[in-house]
């Protein structure tokens, strides 16, 4: 089955950014582009029925849709406009989709905040990739020579979902991946007689964090021999480390562990720090 790269769109100009990018994605991909908008029918006196709104919000969406289809002729293009939470179609949506697209506010003044709450749930939620786009966003950031960054943690099998997003994503661009692992000193008691001889084997902590990246990648560049790869091991924080490099980013692509809490499912604190303060396109993917 073919899974479409579907955007989540609304009337604002975050979500005509993001609705801009997933087309060009699409057509990079070979995919087709659905395009969703979740609306609600307002009751009350003087408030036009059902069948009158729906109308109301389908011509708004076609007249986005319709600047899409005039930049990429040759792109499939679907249009759902359904009745009901945005938060529930959208992550319905995704689970059929290659990746959900959705508008991000950007910078503000609370952070925490800058998300939005729909856009923060359906990232906790979803089992696909989301991809966040500011207003504003430009195509030529894709053909300035900017590299596709991602975040890798952990073993080769814990990152495999972000490398092949990011290996993927470069391909179609012709772009760098320039992977990025951070690393920190880890407190005494974290050391044991296996971890002291495996550092010993590498020659110490930051080789055997360079050696770990390489190994984490040798698959994918097995996979993609045509996707040039730069690899950049840090000491810092993950979050620091990443948003370091962002000024030279396309795209930057980060994992994500959902973390459920009281009060409903959060984000990690990486892809958090990421979304609220990188410039560019962000990824956020699940770990598998």
């Amino acid at each position: 089955m073919t899974r479409p790269i579907t955007a989540g769109v609304d009337s604002t100009q975050e979500s005509l950014a993001a609705l801009d990018w997933a087309g060009r994605e699409a057509v990079r991909r070979g995919l087709p582009l659905r395009v969703l908008h979740a609306w609600h029918f307002h009751e009350g006196v003087g408030a036009a029925d059902r069948d009158t709104q729906h109308g109301w919000v389908s011509d708004g969406v076609a007249d986005a849709v319709g600047a899409v289809r005039a930049r990429h002729p040759e792109l499939p293009v679907s249009v759902d406009v359904v009745e009901g939470g945005a938060v529930e179609a959208l992550v319905a949506a995704a689970a059929d989709a290659e990746m959900l697209v959705l508008g991000s506010r950007g910078h503000g003044p609370v952070v925490g905040f800058l998300l939005g709450s729909v856009g923060r749930q359906v990232i906790a939620e979803v089992t696909r990739p989301v991809v966040l786009v500011r207003a504003g966003d430009q195509p030529v950031g894709e053909a300035a020579g900017r590299d596709v960054v991602v975040g890798q943690q952990g073993g080769p099998e814990d990152s495999a979902a972000v490398l092949r997003f990011a290996f993927e994503t470069a391909a179609a661009r012709g772009a760098t991946v320039r992977a990025v692992r951070a690393w920190t000193l880890p407190p005494v008691f974290a050391y044991s007689p296996g971890s002291l001889k495996l550092l010993d084997d590498a020659g110490g902590l930051e080789p055997y964090e360079k050696k770990a990246l390489a190994e984490a990648l040798q698959p994918w560049r097995d996979r993609f021999p045509q996707v040039r790869v730069a690899e950049h091991v840090e000491m810092g924080s993950a979050g620091q480390v990443l948003l370091s490099v962002s000024g030279r980013a396309q795209l930057m692509v980060v994992g994500r562990r959902a973390h459920r809490t009281a009060v409903g499912a959060r984000i990690g604190s990486v892809a958090h720090g990421v979304l609220h303060h990188a410039g560019c396109p962000v990824a956020v993917v699940p770990h598998e």
